[in-house]
């Protein structure tokens, strides 16, 4: 279900695999309360959270006063964080910015609207990894519900083996390729910064990891393509993706 990636008194960041919830469902007992139980915390609180079907870091906060001071950070956008994603579609723009307000669609999806009033904003970049395989870097700016899925759905490059957004294909689906890559948040005075390479997926193999390591090493350091909106006020970085 997961690796521990930092622990300590106040937070535990976790490697979460991909096909395991957040919270209790109809499956399964659910990632936090089976943390808690293994790891014998007290007490034990998402900051944030993760789609089912999505991989990587993922934030924990072991007391109340923890979880106060990072879900704020969350919710004031000092939180950086990065997702990787394989597409076997070609996108319509190979880097830039998606920007625009999330509706709700059917079977519990969601689509990208050409209005602006509360819009989600992702940036990217993109590079071709193989023939009919694209790798993404994304940089979510909002926390909207499924966003970073929608975002690539909107400019035709679903995510593979995505339920929601990829019709069916000859691409290998053995799980949804996005993964949560990278972290950063203040707390307590300090500035922390973690990354955490794929380890689940057929096509997350050595070449993509290469790639990776090539283009993406540290994504902080990227050029990003400018966004002319403002954030929403009040917008929630903490939703999942």
């Amino acid at each position: 279900m997961y690796r521990i990636v930092e622990e300590n008194e106040e937070f535990v960041l976790i490697d979460k695999l991909p096909g395991f919830s957040v919270h209790k469902d109809q499956e399964d007992t659910g990632l936090t309360m089976q943390l808690k139980a293994d790891q014998g915390y007290d007490e034990l609180m998402p900051v944030h959270r993760l789609d089912k079907v999505t991989s990587g870091l993922m934030l924990f906060a072991r007391n109340h006063t923890a979880a106060s001071e990072l879900s704020r950070a969350f919710s004031e956008h000092l939180v950086e964080k990065y997702y990787l994603a394989l597409s076997d579609r070609k996108p319509k723009k190979k880097q830039g910015a998606i920007i625009g307000d999330m509706t709700r669609a059917r079977r519990g999806a969601w689509r990208l609207a050409k209005t602006q009033i509360r819009p989600a904003v992702t940036q990217f970049f993109s590079a071709s990894l193989k023939p009919g395989i694209r790798l993404f870097l994304l940089k979510p700016l909002t926390g909207k519900t499924h966003q970073i899925r929608v975002a690539l759905k909107s400019i035709g490059a679903p995510i593979i083996g995505d339920p929601l957004y990829h019709e069916q294909s000859d691409t290998p689906t053995d799980r949804t390729y996005l993964h949560a890559y990278s972290l950063s948040f203040p707390f307590q005075g300090e500035h922390y910064r973690f990354t955490c390479l794929p380890e689940v997926g057929e096509l997350f193999d050595q070449d993509c990891r290469d790639l990776i390591a090539e283009e993406y090493a540290e994504p902080w350091t990227l050029i990003w393509p400018r966004i002319q909106q403002h954030l929403p006020d009040g917008e929630e970085a903490g939703s999942r993706k």
